[in-house]
């Protein structure tokens, strides 16, 4: 960078230049803010990348009613808590707006309204191309894309009748938007039991699944105070990458529902909400639970998230998975970290209880190379984008 803090541009063979950073990070959500945060503390050079025109756009984009299920003492990124009560449990509006203003507090060097479209090594550096045509090189890069990137719908999904109101648990926003009729909520994780709760106001409702356990007590100010620092401390020291817990927690996360915490059975059979068991598939164009074809006006999947890589171009990252990594650090790519996905350091990381605490250890690696800004060659655009 300059004396006036502009990044860099060096000229390459092609006709534009390369914007030099020290560090890119790829996502400018919560995870993306808190290792930027850390980085700005040491003073190191970096840049954050996000696709949405404004920081904080991910969870406003959520359904209408949902609140986060940690209370806000835990909610806060560095330096800043969140909100004047400690043990209140932040809407998602709340919540995008303290993001917003942490970002604009703190002089983060946020891009929105810039997609990655893909990541390359080009010699001992890295360079990622845009959307809008820009490519940034960097020494190092954290991707901080999340753990809810591309949605995951069952392969028969498609097969449902065309006069089925059919939502992904990412695409619903309140009732007004299902057709009048029985509501199919399918998945009976935390989104499903919640967006149940909120459709059952309005519309008769069925969950389709089994939960996967819920937590031992009740939702709510007593359990911000004497609960959730027990579960916060199992998410960070008891269920740990390096653990066996932990590695059976990875294992059976793909295709399995977190335990229920701020709407568990009790609260759904008291709306009214009727649990069944799991949708097996689609017959004549209606969803099939437990061999019966069911007459449903609308279906919303809340059958959760796949984690994509497609638009990583590294080894490390062949077939668009995960990578293997120490704590985030990936293996064979140096100065490639992920960030603010689940067991990346514990079952916590994935989460604002953990993402803290791992964004520190991140940085600190960073701090710890020296900060060097040169030029390199871009390689071309890729067809994959980064959630």
């Amino acid at each position: 960078m300059d004396a006036t803090g502009t990044p860099r541009l060096v000229a390459d063979a092609a006709t534009n230049g390369i914007e030099e950073h020290d560090t890119v990070v790829v996502g400018g959500g919560q995870a993306g803010l808190t290792i930027g945060s850390e980085l700005a503390m040491r003073g190191r050079d970096h840049v954050i990348l996000d696709a949405h025109e404004r920081v904080g756009e991910a969870w406003r984009r959520r359904w209408d009613s949902l609140r986060l299920n940690t209370p806000a003492k835990y909610d806060g990124l560095p330096g800043t808590p969140m909100g004047d009560d400690p043990f209140a449990f932040p809407s998602k509006d709340e919540f995008a707006d303290y993001l917003e203003r942490y970002a604009a507090a703190n002089t983060l060097p946020v891009v929105t309204g810039t997609r990655v479209l893909g990541l390359h090594a080009v010699g001992t550096r890295y360079v990622l191309t845009t959307d809008d045509g820009r490519r940034f090189g960097a020494a190092n890069v954290v991707i901080a894309t999340g753990p809810h990137q591309v949605p995951r719908v069952p392969e028969f999904a498609d097969r449902l009748a065309p006069h089925i109101v059919a939502l992904h648990s990412d695409e619903y926003r309140n009732p007004g938007r299902l057709a009048h009729g029985r509501v199919l909520v399918v998945g009976f994780g935390n989104s499903a039991s919640e967006i149940a709760l909120d459709v059952s106001r309005s519309h008769e409702t069925w969950i389709s699944g089994r939960p996967s356990g819920e937590l031992p007590f009740r939702h709510g100010r007593a359990a911000a105070r004497f609960g959730f620092p027990i579960v916060r401390f199992f998410g960070l020291y008891v269920a740990t990458a390096g653990s066996p817990l932990g590695r059976r927690m990875l294992a059976r996360r793909h295709g399995r529902a977190e335990p229920l915490i701020r709407v568990r059975r009790r609260e759904l059979a008291a709306a009214g909400v009727r649990m069944v068991p799991r949708t097996t598939g689609v017959e004549a164009g209606r969803p099939v639970v437990d061999g019966t074809a069911l007459d449903v006006a609308s279906v919303i999947w809340c059958t959760g998230f796949e984690e994509d890589f497609g638009w990583v171009h590294l080894p490390a990252f062949e077939g668009g998975r995960r990578p293997r990594h120490d704590h985030g650090a990936v293996e064979g790519a140096p100065g490639i970290y992920l960030l603010g996905q689940h067991l990346l350091r514990s079952e916590g990381s994935g989460t604002l209880v953990g993402v803290g605490r791992d964004a520190r250890w991140i940085a600190k690696r960073i701090a710890a190379t020296p900060e060097v800004v040169v030029g390199a060659d871009a390689p071309p655009a890729p067809s994959h984008a980064a959630a």
